[in-house]
Formats: structure tokens, sequence, C-alpha cells
């Protein structure tokens, strides 16, 4: 059997933390003096932090100096990491655990591949961290996604080539990264939504183990 890799997103695969990072933007957004909608927010999937600002004060044609860019970014985390505190294995999406299983039952090299500057802590929080064994993170990379910088990190920490890697997403964005690195992209989400993936779920439950073992077999 060739050595193949699987690399999770964190935000809407493993956990559902958007709820949390839509708090924390229509907080800010509100302290601004404008709305913001959970379906503005959905434009938030799979962008970097410095990004989802600056699309949030396009929404509100608000403009800024970079010293109060920078404090805003660093409100919004800090709102953000208070609403995450209490996170806990409850917060875990279903099956995730049983396909994280399988995969190390069968000795499957696994990262996380995510623009989260948190995912760490979350990843702590939920027990799941020792399932993996990279994680490249918003610390790590210079490039959002699409750009596939995060993959092409993560499949070279696991010491995999990029052709030879799977990649679960939940977001346009994160299913171009995986196509441009040549991964097998798997979204996560609505197929409309995510017509470009290779295949696609709406959860970890439609995903049965001989689909697993047929990818470690391709």
């Amino acid at each position: 059997m060739q050595k193949i890799g699987f690399i999770f997103d964190l935000d809407g695969v493993i956990v559902d933390t958007a709820k949390y990072h839509y708090r924390a933007w229509k907080k800010l957004a509100n302290e601004l003096g404008f709305e913001f909608t959970k379906e503005q927010n959905e434009m938030f999937k799979g962008v970097s932090r410095k990004r989802c600002l600056e699309i949030l004060l396009e929404i509100g044609n608000v403009t800024a100096y970079q010293e109060q860019f920078d404090a805003w970014m660093v409100d919004k985390n800090v709102d953000y990491l208070a609403y995450i505190e209490n996170m806990d294995e409850s917060e875990v999406l279903p099956d995730v655990p049983r396909v994280l299983n399988f995969l190390k039952d069968n000795h499957i090299p696994i990262a996380l591949g995510s623009a989260s500057k948190n995912a760490r802590p979350i990843l702590e929080k939920v027990k799941l961290l020792p399932f993996f064994d990279s994680i490249v993170d918003g610390n790590n990379v210079t490039k959002a996604k699409p750009d596939p910088e995060v993959f092409l990190i993560a499949a070279e920490n696991l010491g995999v080539p990029s052709n030879k890697c799977v990649v679960f997403e939940d977001a346009v964005a994160g299913i171009q990264a995986a196509n441009a690195a040549h991964m097998i992209s798997i979204g996560i989400g609505d197929q409309k939504v995510l017509s470009e993936s290779k295949y696609n779920f709406n959860d970890f439950t439609e995903i049965d183990t001989d689909f697993l073992s047929k990818l470690l077999r391709s």
C-alpha cells in the first residue's frame, strides 16, 4: 500500500466554531454601528482573520487606520477566545472521532490544515490533539486559502507527496486550495456550494469504512 496522508480543516469539519466566530464578529460590527448577519458570515468560511475584518469593514462601509485595524483584530480574537473557553468533547461534529480512530488504527498520518490561529488550544479542549501528527494553522502560513500553502506544508510535515493526500474541507476556498495542491478534495457540507470537490458528504456520518478503505487503496 502506498503511503497516503489525511488532512483536516478545523472549523466546520471537526468542530463547529463558526457560531463563536459569528458572535465575535457580530459584537464588533454592532460596536462599530452596523448589523452583521449569519448569511454574511458565510463569506468568512476558510478565510483568514485579517481578510474577515477587511470584509466586515466593507460591509459596514467603515474605514480604519492600521492601528485601529490591528486593535479590532485583537478585540475580536479576545471575544472569540472567551466564547470557546468552555468548549469540550460535546462540540466535536458527529462521527469525526470514528473516522480519526479508523485512520489511526491503519497507521495513517494525519494533519490539521486550518486558517485558525487557535487550532491547537481548540483541539486540546475537545480532546482530539493526540490524533494529529502535524498542526499547520494560521501561525505557520503567510498565504490564505485558496492558496495551497497550508496543505503543502502539512503534506511535507507528514512526509507524503501532495498528490497522495486527502483533504476534508467545508469551504469553497479550502476545496480550491486542495485541488490546487493536486490532493483529493472531500467537501463536507452543501454539494451545490462545494461543487468543485472530488467527493461530497453532508457530514462524517455518511462516510463509511468501505469508502475510507477505498481511499487507502487508491
